[in-house]
């Protein structure tokens, strides 16, 4: 889907935690994990069966694949600078217990739909009660060709849900 997750930000703080949750599913899953040096490490010592050093250019890539980037960040600052360099502008989402932090994050990104505890597979016209899709684009602006000014007018849809899932 043109919502899969490609890149996943990982605090510092929850590294070793979030590695030992994930490694297992992703391997059985047979995803491939391309991790900057911090996370390549953590699952490293975790054995990970399809595990490459991240590039720069693996983390504003669409793979359209069983592949997942992983980039550590130590804050919220660093997260949000990291969303602006590589981000389509698409979707992007934040799981946070901290308030403050899911209001910036809404405040901050400049994404089509921008979710706090819940799943970017909500990204879909219908779940948006705008019915089917038409000419879907996995950038910011939804429309290509000649297009009038209600054509150009751009949303920024904001989601919070509570750890909400979409199958």
């Amino acid at each position: 889907v043109c919502n899969a997750l490609d890149t996943l930000l990982v605090h510092t703080a929850e590294l070793d935690n979030l590695c030992q949750i994930l490694a297992p599913v992703m391997a059985e899953a047979g995803v491939e994990l391309r991790a900057d040096a911090k996370a390549h490490k953590a699952l490293s010592a975790l054995q990970y069966p399809q595990l490459t050093a991240a590039t720069d250019n693996d983390f504003g890539t669409e793979f359209l694949a069983l592949v997942l980037s992983i980039k550590t960040v130590d804050d919220l600052s660093e997260a949000l600078d990291h969303i602006a360099d590589y981000s389509s502008g698409h979707s992007d989402g934040i799981l946070t217990q901290n308030p403050e932090h899911a209001r910036q994050f809404q405040q901050d990104v400049d994404s089509a739909a921008v979710y706090v505890n819940a799943s970017t597979r909500f990204t879909d016209g219908a779940q948006f009660g705008l019915g089917a899709e038409v000419a879907v684009s996995t950038q910011k602006l939804h429309a290509r060709g000649p297009m009038a000014l209600e054509g150009l007018t751009t949303y920024k849809w904001l989601v919070t849900g509570q750890n909400t899932s979409r199958p």
